[in-house]
């Protein structure tokens, strides 16, 4: 990480990146003003650890810029291959709503940001607002470590959490994806996660938490119980899970592999709205 951004201390926030910006000698005077992009000129970041958007929060937002206006600026840096264009490192729901609330250009912070502070300052701002879910805050810190070289230590101090909260989010990445894609989707939380991390079939008992409602100290008491009573099912084998898991981190979209060996077998790609589909269309084209 770059010692203009150590300095700021990321913990504070996007308003010590695109506040108070005298003191850092390394960016452009020019770059740290508000300035006006057209939306054309804006794209997602890849490094975006958000994937879930929900639509009628924005459609909700986009009425709100109808009315009043986008007041605040979203936070970009120029693209690295791509001249005249810009990556969103803070604010794609508001380009989304702006869009379809038909602006034509919206007001930025334009910033000269690596890679790895790109991804940091990305996971902060969304950690800060609420806007991740665990599996997404996970897959982010998950990232820093993997792909930078970050410590535990490093990740607490940076997004203001403690060790043990980066150390406890980033274990449910071990977790079977259906019961990530629960977690993502609210119907379990990370703390019934946690409970029935270590159990024989914690799909299984995923399912029970949800049809019977329970409580996370409910699920905790069943796991120590032992009297789990789950039916044992046929599960898939490693390489399976693991295409199933990549593909799905590729996509940040649920993928399920049905496998039947010589017979051949069917992939599926759940998606949940038309811009979704859009989007594995892209991909799939690319």
């Amino acid at each position: 990480m770059s010692s203009s951004i150590t300095k700021k201390g990321l913990g504070r926030g996007l308003s010590s990146l695109m506040g108070d910006t005298k003191d850092i000698s390394s960016q452009d005077e020019t770059l740290n003003q508000v300035t006006k992009i057209s939306l054309s000129n804006l794209k997602p970041s890849p490094s975006q650890p958000r994937r879930l958007f929900d639509k009628n929060s924005i459609n909700e937002l986009a009425e709100s810029i109808k009315s009043k206006g986008l007041v605040q600026p979203i936070l970009v840096r120029p693209t690295p291959t791509e001249a005249g264009t810009y990556e969103i490192i803070a604010g794609e729901r508001r380009w989304r709503a702006a869009q379809i609330a038909q602006l034509h250009e919206v007001p930025a912070v334009v910033r000269k940001l690596d890679d790895v502070e790109a991804l940091e300052v990305a996971i902060i701002e969304n950690v800060q607002r609420s806007d991740l879910s665990p599996i997404e805050e996970a897959a982010g810190y998950k990232r820093l470590i993997e792909n930078y070289g970050h410590t535990q230590e490093a990740l607490a101090e940076i997004v203001g959490k403690s060790r043990s909260h980066i150390a406890n989010i980033i274990r449910l990445l071990s977790l079977p994806r259906s019961i990530q894609d629960m977690i993502s989707e609210g119907k379990i939380s990370s703390g019934h996660a946690r409970a029935i991390m270590n159990s024989v079939f914690p799909e299984q008992l995923a399912d029970k938490i949800i049809r019977e409602n329970l409580s996370v100290r409910e699920t905790e008491n069943l796991v120590k119980s032992g009297k789990t009573r789950v039916k044992k099912v046929k599960l898939k084998d490693p390489d399976t899970l693991d295409l199933e898991n990549n593909l799905s981190s590729y996509l940040g979209l649920k993928v399920r592999i049905d496998h039947r060996g010589k017979t051949g077998g069917s992939i599926k790609i759940d998606y949940k709205s038309l811009e979704q589909l859009e989007y594995i269309t892209s991909k799939l084209k690319t």
